[in-house]
């Protein structure tokens, strides 16, 4: 895949997911293997009102979509292009909440792909990704017509 075609296909995933685009989603890259997005804070997205910090919940939906980003930017679609994921397994562990009214960063990569699995590593940040919100570790399933 062209450097063109994979940033139009990630442009399509998150203009295109409802959840995604309801939560604000951007993209922030993406290349072979890797994808980054970022959701900025929204008054609507907060937890809990008391902290203004977004809530965990969109945070584990940041980094489910950007996994999927990077597993799906992991395959050469000029020889499979209708190859499609689905989130197989998802661990997230939560180090600290985000800073209040700050964005949170999502970056991740594929770093196995089998036939049938991606194998996918995060980490969510609001100001830099060596002080996590949360790391997380994915696999997901890989189907073929």
């Amino acid at each position: 895949m062209t450097p063109d075609e994979m940033q139009a296909m990630a442009a399509h995933m998150v203009a295109s997911v409802p959840q995604a685009h309801a939560l604000g989603l951007t993209l922030v890259s993406v290349g072979p293997s890797r994808g980054a997005m970022k959701v900025p804070w929204r008054e609507d997205l907060v937890g809990d009102p008391a902290t203004d910090v977004i809530a965990g919940g969109v945070v584990t939906a940041l980094i489910d979509h950007c996994c999927g980003l990077a597993a799906v930017s992991a395959f050469d679609r000029s020889v499979d292009p209708t190859v499609s994921t689905a989130t197989l397994d998802l661990r997230i562990d939560y180090m600290r909440p985000a800073a209040p009214r700050a964005d949170v960063t999502c970056e991740a990569h594929c770093y196995k792909l089998t036939r049938t699995i991606a194998f996918v590593r995060a980490t969510a940040f609001d100001a830099t990704s060596d002080d996590p919100v949360a790391t997380a570790q994915a696999a997901f399933i890989v189907k073929r017509p």
